[in-house]
């Protein structure tokens, strides 16, 4: 109890320092889950429209989410070297197999008739996409960000250790200087950090599910 009542004054004490690196820590992780958001829409739309290519796809990208991700910020380290960008690149490499696994079961999991009835309203696939296929998978999608964003803001502390910055910070330097407070007062920082975020997708995820939209519109 005295080293979590320490820790909280460290947080209340230092709010300057705690900001900056809150900060740096949702830059990071911000940047990282936008680049794999983007990274893998294309990859879901081409494992659901090329069948055979979603062994190969999904089983390398589960070969990456098997290693562990601190001897996957070391391999990259050499390429983009000891600062954010090998965290940045580490994230999208292992939040790729989530993303890519609900966006594609999301897209599988529509119904081929409501498809066929959009085609008979005259829907181009531009159409069919944005107007049908969109607000479908969206509550599943955004679970795997949901998912995604936990493991990514794990990654940014563990990138802490590299140069990167961000919560992790409290973390590394508490241990090297025998501070306990500094290393609680990480850990907190980083918990609330999670737990913020998954609160926020999870009511978005509620706020976007059929049931919502439903009720939303009156029906």
């Amino acid at each position: 109890m005295v080293c979590i009542a320490e820790s909280v004054g460290y947080l209340l004490n230092h709010p300057t320092i705690v900001w900056t690196l809150l900060l740096q820590h949702l830059q990071m992780t911000g940047g990282a889950l936008a680049i794999a958001i983007v990274a893998a829409v294309p990859l879901a739309l081409l494992v659901t429209h090329v069948r055979w290519l979603s062994i190969p796809v999904m089983g390398t990208l589960g070969v990456l989410y098997t290693v562990p991700s601190l001897a996957l910020i070391i391999f990259l380290v050499p390429i983009f070297g000891l600062n954010a960008q090998s965290v940045i690149v580490a994230i999208v490499l292992y939040t790729q197999v989530i993303l890519v696994r609900n966006l594609a079961v999301g897209l599988d999991s529509i119904n081929p008739a409501i498809l066929e009835a959009a085609r008979g309203m005259g829907m181009n696939g531009w159409q069919q996409w944005w107007r049908i296929q969109t607000p479908l998978v969206l509550p599943i999608f955004v679970a795997g960000i949901r998912l995604a964003s936990i493991i990514a803001i794990a990654i940014a502390t563990i990138g802490a250790k590299f140069n990167a910055g961000g919560l992790g910070a409290l973390l590394f330097e508490g241990i090297q200087t025998n501070r306990y407070d500094k290393i609680w007062a990480g850990a907190i920082a980083v918990a609330l950090l999670a737990l913020a975020i998954n609160a926020a997708l999870l009511g978005l995820e509620d706020w976007l599910s059929p049931a919502q939209r439903a009720e939303r519109s009156g029906g």
